[in-house]
């Protein structure tokens, strides 16, 4: 069973400590949870949904200004079919995605610095389509900041311990759309996707079709409650934690409807240093800068430049 928290035992005051261990076992045992009571208004959930089935509705000649293939910041529109599963020689997938992260000027002391995955999103002409998307992108970067605090008191780390990571994060908030027919991952397909950061807060239209790999070996379907968050450890987290957070092997399903995802990719500042957590024993993992991590993980999986598009990860894809 994929367990359901209910976020009101943090957010309340109520119970956080129970929250936190709540958490921590399902990031332990699976590395997989529902989040029910979060916080988010339905309205707003609703609106993302809404806005991005409207933006990949949209003709080409519309879309194609915003071009990912553009954005040296992984920043915009993935077409359909550019993207590869399984490397250079793969199948093109048919589907679509957006990605953005936080919107910063040219004019930005950071951009200017040349600081990594820096730099202003690309937006097309709607205004309402920004508008939703700024609104939610701040209200998934609130709540994941508030579920790294259920980490420390799982933990047992200080208070804090995780702020100084997450003040000006690497964090990407993907739509994805796949049409009827898209090919991704699915049986008998023996290569499980995994994220990268610490934790993934996925919004679904209900339609199903995301699974997780047990322990066991056995893919699981996540269940579809309305209103909840499916959350993912990442790789990053593991690390972190030198295993005691298991990054959760994950795969999508061919749809039997169109289907639309928001995933919201918690990844930490560009500067920080991703180390195993003292006390937790004999380091499995060195140090790394998370903006370094990050790009040698993308590089693992993305195409070579020469070619049409980068390989996504993760419900990235």
């Amino acid at each position: 069973m994929i367990p359901l928290l209910d976020f009101r035992l943090q957010a309340s005051g109520k119970d956080p400590q129970g929250f936190a261990q709540q958490m921590g076992q399902a990031c332990r045992d699976e590395g997989v949870f529902l989040l029910s009571e979060h916080g988010i208004p339905r309205g707003l959930l609703r609106d993302v949904l809404s806005a991005a089935e409207a933006f990949f509705a949209l003709s080409e000649a519309e879309k194609a200004p915003l071009d990912i293939r553009h954005s040296p910041i992984n920043r915009g529109w993935a077409p359909s079919g550019v993207e590869l599963l399984g490397g250079v020689s793969g199948t093109p997938l048919i589907k679509e995605s957006f990605s953005l992260g936080l919107d910063l000027s040219e004019s930005d002391p950071r951009v200017q610095a040349g600081e990594p995955f820096r730099g202003p999103n690309l937006w097309p002409e709607d205004d309402m389509f920004r508008d939703v998307m700024r609104d939610y992108y701040k209200e998934m970067l609130g709540l994941g900041r508030a579920l790294m605090r259920g980490v420390e008191r799982d933990l047992e780390l200080p208070q804090g311990f995780f702020q100084p990571h997450f003040t000006d994060p690497m964090a990407t908030l993907r739509l994805s759309y796949y049409p009827v027919g898209s090919r991704i991952m699915a049986p008998p397909s023996d290569q499980p996707q995994f994220d990268y950061g610490g934790l993934t807060l996925v919004l679904t239209d209900g339609s199903g079709g995301v699974q997780i790999r047990s322990r066991t070996g056995q893919w699981r379907d996540v269940p579809e409650i309305p209103g909840a968050l499916l959350v993912l450890v990442g790789d990053g987290l593991m690390r972190w934690t030198n295993d005691q957070y298991r990054s959760v092997p994950h795969r999508l399903l061919p749809p039997t409807r169109p289907r639309t995802l928001a995933a919201f990719y918690l990844d930490p500042n560009p500067d920080s240093i991703i180390a195993p957590l003292p006390g937790t024993g004999v380091a499995h993992y060195p140090p790394v800068q998370a903006a370094e991590y990050l790009k040698a993980r993308l590089d693992e999986t993305y195409l070579p430049p020469d070619l049409p598009f980068r390989q996504t990860r993760g419900l990235r894809g």
